[in-house]
């Protein structure tokens, strides 16, 4: 109940609907990011034996949802939307200058960056946005990568998306790519693929519940297996994925 009220009180907010149709194309599949080329290391776990079907995919990307990168990830989104909301530039770019630094494998920190900038690029050229123009100025200067989930924090914040609302669907289709990578790595059929998305609503609300109470002071992860995982991912000999 709490997470539902927390939800649906930012969802009473108004907002245009062009804006919905932004958002579900930024977060389409069809989205020129290349996320279909990483698994986040779930290519390891696969080969490994820790994920064998349906039940135990669901069961590592909850860790990782709630306890892991993906929770980290949410933080980062909803501070980045938080201070693009209050016009507060100096304490954004120290949002993305953390979320660029925060990447505990080589494997993660290319995962991030090169989607990170596919992003930013396609949204510079198709919707336009003068804090996005700063922030790549910014990192440019700097020689910062960007990150998805500030990109996106930013771009939905500008578009007047309530929080509540732009980053359970952050989550979802973060979770959705890698249930993609699981059905084409186990194998599962597209039903299981659809069922492992289903279960994985209520980590996402959880996720997301608690990154919109949450700053940077609470940013840490204990999914050490997620980590262990792309760093054994890195000399894994036959590879489907970049991740």
């Amino acid at each position: 109940m709490m997470i539902l009220g927390i939800i649906m009180s930012d969802q009473q907010r108004c907002f245009a609907p062009q804006a919905m149709l932004r958002l579900q194309s930024w977060l389409s599949p069809s989205f020129p990011t290349g996320a279909y080329g990483y698994s986040h290391g779930l290519e390891w776990a696969v080969e490994a034996g820790d994920i064998h079907d349906r039940a135990t995919l669901v069961e590592w990307l909850e860790a990782d949802l709630c306890h892991g990168s993906g929770r980290n990830e949410a933080i980062f989104f909803s501070e980045a939307w938080r201070y693009t909301s209050s016009e507060d530039r100096a304490k954004l770019y120290t949002i993305a200058e953390l979320a660029a630094a925060f990447r505990s494998t080589a494997e993660f920190s290319l995962e991030s960056s090169q989607q990170a900038s596919a992003c930013l690029a396609t949204l510079r050229h198709v919707w336009p946005d003068e804090i996005l123009e700063w922030l790549a100025q910014m990192l440019r200067e700097r020689d910062v990568r960007p990150t998805m989930a500030v990109v996106l924090g930013i771009r939905c914040a500008r578009e007047g998306v309530p929080a509540g609302v732009a980053l359970p669907a952050f989550l979802q289709s973060y979770s959705a790519n890698l249930v993609n990578a699981g059905v084409r790595l186990i194998p599962l059929g597209q039903t299981d693929g659809q069922l492992a998305i289903a279960g994985l609503e209520e980590a996402v609300l959880l996720a997301s519940t608690e990154a919109l109470q949450s700053t940077v002071d609470q940013i840490g992860s204990a999914a050490l297996m997620v980590d262990l995982a792309s760093m054994a991912h890195e000399t894994q000999y036959t590879r489907l994925f970049r991740s």
